[in-house]
């Protein structure tokens, strides 16, 4: 690992600690839970509907963990880490973009570069970053957005949130 490399992962990984990205209780064991393959990673689905608030509460988490390095836009502009992962383009994206191949780079850490967080974020954040980052996606690559109540809400209820 280069030093330069080093360096950016030391950063990212004391900002998120730093920026209170902690989260609090019980992860239910996933701090020890194994890193997933590719190919599991691969049939994960996001168990968090991709809705106006689960977008919302992805980006809080976002910038607080993630612009130390991808940039508050994610185009990975910044100089911290030069080979960042531009979130905004999912073609250039080397560990695959289905929702479980953005969730095992994010939990287990993807390359010299990107560091694990799943000791930093519970499993239901993550996803929620997911759902984030695919609002980042050129607008026809997105997936369609649900109803805010979609998801075990009670029928006709709808969260009433403004987009992100």
């Amino acid at each position: 690992m280069s030093s330069r490399t080093g360096f950016a992962v030391m950063l990212c990984g004391t900002f998120v600690l730093a920026s209170g990205a902690r989260a609090a209780g019980d992860d239910g064991g996933k701090k020890d839970a194994a890193a997933l393959s590719p190919a599991e990673a691969k049939k994960l689905k996001n168990p968090v509907p991709y809705t106006k608030k689960s977008i919302a509460q992805g980006r809080v988490l976002f910038l607080r963990s993630c612009t130390g390095c991808h940039g508050t836009d994610g185009k990975a502009m910044v100089d911290v880490v030069a080979n960042a992962t531009d979130l905004t383009a999912p073609e250039g994206w080397k560990n695959g973009t289905s929702d479980g191949e953005a969730f095992r780079s994010i939990r287990d850490g993807a390359g010299e570069s990107m560091p694990s967080f799943k000791n930093q974020i519970q499993e239901e954040q993550i996803w929620q970053l997911v759902n984030y980052i695919h609002s980042l996606w050129p607008a026809g690559k997105r997936p369609p957005l649900q109803e805010d109540g979609a998801g075990g809400a009670s029928p006709g209820k709808t969260g009433g949130r403004s987009s992100p």
